[in-house]
């Protein structure tokens, strides 16, 4: 039951043990971007699970941490160094560079759930947990009314106690969390439209928080810590559920919700056009289809009960009820003067009726000035709450740029159905999909699909092409995530304005946008598959878990289809990293390692002459050619169909040749001039001091594209700083993989060797007559960052410390390739002088951004904002 109207503020437990944060280190790995902080003092004695026990569902929210993969990088090292990079202000709080995972089971099968504790050890810690006592007697927070009926139980089976933790409490707790620390968290939903909304954290109270169990209470949230219910009503989920039980005779829940999606309330209900001949009532604003009366029809029809379909009656029940929630709900938003009004509670479970008919409730009275806002994660409010009544829990502070959502297989989503618990291990994954495809729908998939007539081609999966009535009843349910808390990300600090920066260029919310790249993705799926298993050696357990892949990426493309807003709000470069999660899911680390390394020999090789040959040229020629270099080379990019087949009509030089002899000007987007002036125009105006640039594929392009001109802006005296992949993503070269390749090309040039040096890349000093005529012409460093992400794309709203620590003195940056200049940044405004260059190697993207064609080339430079 709802606690008394009046302040309340979240009880922090003090029944665990205060960590010991004595001798507490970060610890990396080369491949891994979001670290593990080290706690060696520390006991294990440290709950990772919270647990939310309802009437229909338990939701849990518990905590993994990453495995320890330590490694000695000298690069990190040498970069922590130069940059002032400290440790030292890290929280230790061991929930940081760990997981937040989502699940849920019925509450009438709460032994799978206590199965699925026991299983994974959560009880005792988690499986990361070195403790193997058994008698420990540990606590785990809970709340809701399970938490009291199932105490017993929980005690039996996992000899643990149940800590209550006050419902309220938790509600408030846990949505203030979400709303603060994730972005698009809260969306809008009328006439089956779901819109994100981003909610600015430092304007987030005070708010109205609507909460629908059994039955409605209504919260007034003032700040952190302090709320009031103001209101309720006796009239929601159970009245709903009560009356339907009794008039149509369905046995749960689900499928009384089942029954409205193929209702027509206007059979029982009495509208205004019933009222006024099929007419609206304009003078006051009623519509003909407003629902005058709820179940008035019934009143003039000689009929039975047993007349009506139970369909009808299920959605006018459902329509009578939500109304009158949104209704009242706006009357006390008005009243107290509130902007935002948040709903949540199981009554709504993702159901696209029940959004629509309260976010009608609110526009009508509200005349259009107020907007019902749901969450994505609303199921878990409570959980999430109880999770962070621990001590120590370490997710207060955390902000927006901290967090990071992915959907493995096994995720759960919100709404409708339960979807199985979650897959555990890799085997486990394969063999799920295996069973799935021996058996169709009879398994139920964590990411569910639906048969229908026709089929898309996605990875042999028939999916709906559009939305319509074959859908499942909850479609339209949001799936949840995992929830990467990354302490190492940070806002790049070079951006002009956050607030109104947006990484995607292409907008997937049109459907046309979202059905061609989701083709596009599909189509390049059979090549990714080949290249994937052919870099495990083509073994049998690689073919396995290849084919595991195909059908797990191809069943999100799928759900995509389905549902567009099913992951939130998705840009094409959350599509792509989905993608690249996906493989490392598959335990495939880097699909194009060969590949990439052939491509680097190859390039190496021919980097003499082509530098040889630059050297000969006067300084206005020798910058344009390096530009030119640039977008020749930046058509090597094995995630264009186009590039790919180019691959077959010749070697890497060869087609490297072909494209720089077809760079004439003016390119499609040419600011060649202004960026020329720049650099050599004013020569009071000191050089950059340092530049930073984004390097895109391996090969061809950052070996005889973007390592030129890191040369050329060293040799004028400007820092240099490459910044690559943290993760591999198609071809692209990562910041593990271009010391090497720097080590090797300054074997041919004492300009990168000594750059190189002074960079902390190179250990000991590789001595070459080469450019012995320069030789003491720069001593500026050359240095490589990772960006904290592993997709082609970069949302610049989170990169790695590295990078934003090397940002700080940085006036010039450089974004090279489709990826990071074209699909995202392509209007991204800097505070310092900006370059994007890329060759367009999608037909359709060049329409649609540059009114051009494949091939045309986008050089924009930007001075400073």
């Amino acid at each position: 039951m709802a606690p008394p109207a009046g302040n309340s503020s979240i009880h922090r437990s003090s029944s665990r043990p205060q960590l010991d944060v004595s001798k507490a280190e970060i610890q990396g790995n080369l491949e891994e971007k979001d670290p593990t902080i080290l706690l060696p003092n520390q006991s294990d004695d440290l709950s990772h699970l919270a647990l939310d026990i309802g009437g229909s569902l338990i939701k849990l929210v518990y905590f993994s941490r990453h495995e320890d993969q330590s490694s000695d990088d000298k690069r990190k090292r040498s970069v922590k160094d130069r940059l002032g990079i400290s440790n030292g202000n890290r929280r230790s709080y061991p929930i940081l560079g760990g997981r937040l995972h989502f699940v849920k089971f019925e509450t009438r099968k709460i032994n799978e759930c206590l199965d699925f504790i026991s299983s994974k050890q959560l009880h005792c810690g988690g499986l990361e947990s070195h403790y193997t006592g058994a008698d420990r007697n540990a606590i785990i927070k809970a709340t809701g009314g399970g938490a009291y009926k199932y105490a017993d139980l929980f005690k039996e089976r996992l000899g643990v106690s149940l800590d209550k933790e006050d419902e309220m409490d938790c509600l408030v707790a846990g949505a203030n969390f979400l709303l603060k620390a994730i972005r698009h968290e809260a969306f809008t939903h009328m006439e089956g439209q779901k819109e994100f909304v981003q909610i600015d954290p430092n304007d987030l109270f005070p708010y109205l928080l609507v909460n629908i169990g059994s039955g409605v209470s209504m919260i007034k949230v003032d700040e952190e810590g302090k709320f009031e219910r103001v209101s309720g009503t006796n009239v929601g989920g159970g009245t709903y559920w009560g009356l339907g039980r009794l008039l149509t005779k369905c046995k749960s829940f689900d499928e009384l919700l089942e029954l409205s999606q193929k209702g027509d309330n206007s059979n029982i209900d009495m509208l205004v056009g019933d009222i006024y001949g099929g007419l609206d009532y304009s003078k006051i604003g009623l519509s003909a289809s407003t629902i005058a009366s709820s179940f008035g029809k019934t009143i003039s029809e000689k009929k039975e009960l047993s007349d009506y379909r139970p369909e009808d009656i299920s959605l006018s029940l459902l329509r009578m009820i939500s109304y009158n929630i949104g209704q009242i709900a706006y009357l006390n938003a008005l009243r107290f003067g509130l902007k935002r009004i948040f709903f949540g509670g199981f009554f709504i479970r993702g159901h696209a009726y029940t959004m629509d008919t309260i976010s009608f409730a609110v526009h009508f009275w509200s005349k259009g000035e107020a907007q019902a806002m749901f969450l994505r994660h609303e199921g878990f409010l409570g959980a999430l709450g109880a999770f962070m009544s621990y001590e120590k829990h370490g997710l207060d502070d955390l902000m927006v740029h901290h967090l990071v959502e992915r959907f493995p297989m096994g995720a759960p989503y919100t709404g409708g159905k339960i979807h199985g618990p979650p897959l555990g291990d890799l085997n486990e994954k394969i063999s799920w999909m295996e069973k799935f495809l021996q058996k169709g729908t009879e398994i139920t998939a964590p990411v569910p699909m639906t048969p229908a007539s026709g089929t898309t081609g996605l990875g042999g999966f028939e999916v709906p092409l559009s939305k319509g009535s074959t859908l499942r009843p909850d479609a339209s349910a949001l799936n949840v995530g995992v929830l990467h808390l990354v302490p190492t990300l940070e806002v790049f600090p070079l951006l002009a304005d956050i607030k109104t920066y947006e990484p995607n260029t292409i907008d997937l919310a049109d459907p046309s946008e979202l059905e061609y790249w989701l083709k596009v993705l599909s189509d390049h799926l059979p090549d990714l598959v080949d290249k994937a298993v052919a870099s495990e050696g083509g073994t049998d357990d690689a073919k396995k878990r290849g084919d595991a892949f195909a059908h797990a990426f191809s069943a999100h493309l799928a759900r995509l289809m389905e549902e567009p807003t099913a992951y939130g709000k998705l840009g094409l470069a959350n599509l792509l990293e989905m993608r690249e999660e996906c493989l490392r899911e598959f335990h495939f680390g880097d699909a194009y390692k060969s590949i990439k390394q052939r491509e680097n020999e190859a390039s190496l090789a021919v980097l003499p002459d082509l530098l040889m040959e630059l050297d000969g040229m006067d300084e206005e020629t020798r910058l344009l050619t390096l530009i030119e270099g640039v977008l020749a080379a930046n058509i090597f990019d094995w995630g264009s169909r186009a590039c790919v087949e180019l691959y077959h009509k010749g070697t890497i030089i060869e087609i490297y040749r072909m494209s720089r002899n077809k760079m004439q000007r003016p390119w499609r987007v040419d600011d060649f001039d202004g960026f020329k002036e720049r650099i050599l125009g004013d020569k009071k105006q000191p050089p950059h001091r340092r530049a930073l640039l984004f390097v895109d594929n391996s090969g061809a392009d950052v070996v005889l594209g973007m390592l030129p001109l890191a040369r050329e802006l060293l040799l004028r005296g400007t820092e240099v700083v490459l910044v690559a992949n943290s993760l591999p993503a198609l071809n692209d070269v990562t910041a593990m993989e271009l010391p090497d390749i720097v080590a090797e090309a300054a074997k041919h040039c004492d300009i990168l060797r000594r750059a190189a040096e002074a960079g902390g890349l190179l250990v000991d000093a590789m001595i070459n007559a080469s450019d012995s005529s320069k030789e003491n012409s720069s001593s500026v460093p050359l240095m490589v960052v990772e960006n904290g992400c592993g997709s082609p794309c970069i949302d610049l709203r989170q990169v790695s410390s590295e990078l934003a620590a090397a940002a700080k003195d940085a006036d010039l940056v450089i974004l090279e390739g489709m990826g990071r200049a074209l699909h995202t940044n392509l209007n991204a405004q800097f505070k310092c002088d900006a370059l994007k260059l890329a060759m367009v190697k999608n037909q359709r993207l060049a329409e649609k951004l540059v009114k051009g064609n494949i091939y045309d080339c986008i050089c924009k430079y930007e001075p400073a904002s």
